[in-house]
């Protein structure tokens, strides 16, 4: 008789679960015509393979670039039940330039600000109900660069004993992947985390006249919670 009880009352505690999740992923869709806002934080590290400075400068004079971590505002519209456009947002990054190879231990170079509106389209896996969606997207980065400063370093490095030695990096667009997940929380809001790796080149221009390429090839890590409306 208890086994009996026991397996009856297992029976329909199974069947309650059961019916928890199958409520749970119809109470918020990620679905057609849906909004979603994002807010978090992002983490970008450029991978940077430095051209040389031009002549006349020391053979081998390069540059490496720190990373820097802001939040982000993403704002995104589901086109379909499976494809959106996601615009990422966010306060400016401040990188800091360093010396490499040649000039390497010299110390920091200088600092620039920039600023990397990225528009990507979307695929998210599953169906618009799934509590987990992965996706994936490709998308176009403005990558907008302001407020370059030298510093003393580089003054003694390029024009030792003359004026301040300042420099520009040209703005660019660049191609944007994206990888990540979303993972639903309640009727309204997830928790939602990616990388994007983007394919970014410029060229900086020095006051003393040289120049240098560089290929900045940035990977980005973000993690935020997201509400739908």
């Amino acid at each position: 008789m208890n086994k009996t009880t026991t397996a009856v009352k297992l029976l329909a505690l199974g069947s309650t679960l059961v019916a928890m999740l199958g409520a749970v992923p119809n109470a918020a869709a990620q679905a057609r015509g849906d909004w979603t806002v994002k807010a978090g934080f992002n983490k970008i590290t450029p991978k940077v393979e430095s051209g040389n400075v031009s002549a006349p400068a020391l053979p081998n004079t390069k540059a490496d670039v720190g990373t820097d971590s802001k939040p982000i505002l993403n704002l995104a519209y589901f086109i379909t039940d499976n494809i959106a456009a996601e615009l990422d947002m966010g306060a400016p990054y401040r990188h800091k330039l360093f010396g490499a190879d040649a000039i390497a231990g010299t110390g920091q170079l200088g600092t620039v600000d920039v600023l990397p509106p990225t528009l990507f389209a979307q695929y998210r896996l599953f169906g618009p109900d799934a509590v987990f969606r992965p996706y994936v997207g490709l998308g176009i980065t403005y990558a907008y660069f302001r407020r370059e400063r030298g510093s003393a370093q580089l003054t003694a490095v390029l024009n030792t004993g003359g004026p301040a030695a300042t420099f520009s990096l040209e703005s660019k667009w660049a191609a944007s992947a994206q990888l990540g997940a979303s993972f639903r929380l309640n009727e309204r809001w997830s928790l939602d985390g990616g990388v994007i790796k983007t394919r970014l080149r410029t060229t900086a221009t020095y006051s003393t006249g040289q120049t240098q390429a560089m290929k900045l090839d940035p990977v980005a890590v973000n993690l935020g919670v997201t509400f739908k409306f």
